[in-house]
Formats: C-alpha cells, sequence, structure tokens
C-alpha cells in the first residue's frame, strides 16, 4: 500500500472533486462546476504523472472515468454520463502532458549530470 501512496492520495483528492464539490455548488452554477472538475482532472493526472514511478498510473484515466460514473446518478441525470467520457479524455490529456514534463525533466537532469562530469 505504501507503494501507491501517491496515487491513493491523487485519487483521494478526485474523488472529492466529484462527490463533496457538487454539494456547494447552486442550480445555477452547474457549467462552472463541470469545467472545475475537468479542469482538476486534468491537473491531478499531471501531477500524477510527474510524482509517479509506478506504472499503475497509467490507469488513472479509467479508473476516474468509472469513479465518476456513481455520482451521476448521485447529483445529476443520466443525460451527464457523457462527462464519465470527458473526464476520460482530460485525464488522458493530463496523463500525456505530464508524461512530457517528467521526460523533460528527466533529459535535463541527465544533461546536467552529464555536463558535471
Amino acid at each position: 500500500m505504501k507503494r501507491y501512496s501517491k496515487e491513493i492520495v491523487v485519487l483521494i483528492v478526485q474523488l472529492a472533486m466529484f462527490y463533496l464539490f457538487p454539494l456547494s455548488a447552486g442550480p445555477t452554477d452547474a457549467m462552472g462546476m463541470v469545467l472545475l472538475i475537468w479542469l482538476s482532472t486534468v491537473l491531478l493526472g499531471m501531477i500524477l504523472t510527474v510524482n509517479s514511478n509506478n506504472k499503475i498510473k497509467y490507469f488513472y484515466p479509467v479508473a476516474i472515468a468509472v469513479l465518476f460514473i456513481p455520482s451521476v446518478f448521485i447529483y445529476y441525470n443520466s443525460s451527464a454520463l457523457i462527462h464519465a467520457v470527458w473526464h476520460f479524455v482530460g485525464a488522458t490529456i493530463g496523463v500525456g502532458v505530464g508524461w512530457g514534463i517528467r521526460a523533460i525533466a528527466l533529459a535535463v537532469a541527465k544533461l546536467s549530470d552529464k555536463n558535471k562530469q
């Protein structure tokens, strides 16, 4: 369990966004709430990818899409099921950007180590 502690923390934050944030939104705040949750999904995907060394990070988009589905039936109606796809896309974008940032950071670190020698 300790091996996946970073991934678990990110999933808990994402679950809080899915299930606690809609409680504070009013009926006219729906579009802003959806946008904020989607942007947080992208950001959390980037954070997870940059900070994690485990391959389980690549399952994050699927996990997010699946974890969002119950919130549709709690807070929204069935027409909001399409948002599970958007969360999958957002998490995939976040993981991809995070992977790029991580690759660049590792290349720069390797280059600076090479220059020191």
